[in-house]
């Protein structure tokens, strides 16, 4: 027995009604992250997508660590701690809207001879991917992460941007932020950080479960010397004044 064909009108009418549906979701979806955004422009965010990603494989490891995060108003920090971060991970961060044309053409010419990924992403970019996304390469998060990146320098001024980074980066194994850092791995107050404490826990950025701030071995304090000597290029806490509050 022969089956009968849908007629094309009918497939018509379905692909209509997915695409709206779907165009009805993902207007939900803009309008919620939005509304996420602003109301984080003043609000201190309770958690982060990389935490929240943490806790869940801490349910699965018996050996995790605590995960520990407290937020700290830039103003009751150490001035070396957003210069330290910025000398280590985005020296032209007061000048770009979000991405750095320049470092990326570098990274893409040393990615093109070297099999070691060097990334090239900047602190906007950096906060878009750990405090809304989650972890990887894929096309899809990457255009996600440059979308949100975009969003983030039209509604937040700099200093903000910078505030929120330094309290959700990790700087060690379950240790969120600058203040958890402080207590934790330093054994200080994040107001009173020094020149030296915030180039050691700048250096681990790249790697915070591999390197150690409260035990630097050699290429930490390699690493932290280096980050020094560009605080100084920078001009030390009144290259912060650049920034706009």
């Amino acid at each position: 027995m022969r089956q009968e064909r849908k007629p094309a009108g009918g497939r018509l009418a379905w692909a209509r009604l997915w695409l709206r549906r779907t165009l009805y979701v993902l207007g939900a979806l803009t309008a919620l992250l939005l509304l996420l955004v602003l109301v984080l422009r003043w609000a201190p965010p309770p958690t982060s997508s990389v935490m929240l990603q943490r806790r869940v494989e801490g349910l699965f490891r018996e050996d995790a660590p605590p995960l520990r995060y407290q937020w700290v108003d830039l103003d009751d920090m150490s001035a070396q701690l957003p210069l330290a971060v910025i000398a280590a991970e985005d020296q032209r961060f007061p000048d770009h809207w979000g991405f750095d044309l320049e470092s990326i053409g570098k990274a893409l010419q040393h990615n093109g001879r070297s099999r070691r990924i060097r990334g090239a992403s900047t602190l906007s970019q950096q906060v878009a991917k750990n405090l809304f996304l989650w972890p990887g390469r894929n096309w899809l998060r990457k255009g996600l992460e440059a979308g949100i990146t975009v969003l983030l320098e039209v509604t937040w001024p700099k200093r903000r941007i910078l505030e929120v980074y330094l309290n959700i980066a990790q700087f060690g194994d379950g240790v969120y932020g600058v203040g958890a850092a402080s207590r934790h791995l330093l054994r200080t107050r994040p107001d009173r950080v020094t020149r030296s404490q915030a180039a050691r826990l700048a250096a681990v950025l790249p790697s915070p479960r591999r390197y150690s701030a409260a035990r630097p071995g050699p290429y930490m304090q390699e690493r932290s010397a280096w980050i020094q000597g560009q605080m100084s290029q920078l001009g030390g806490p009144a290259f912060l004044g650049d920034l706009a509050p």
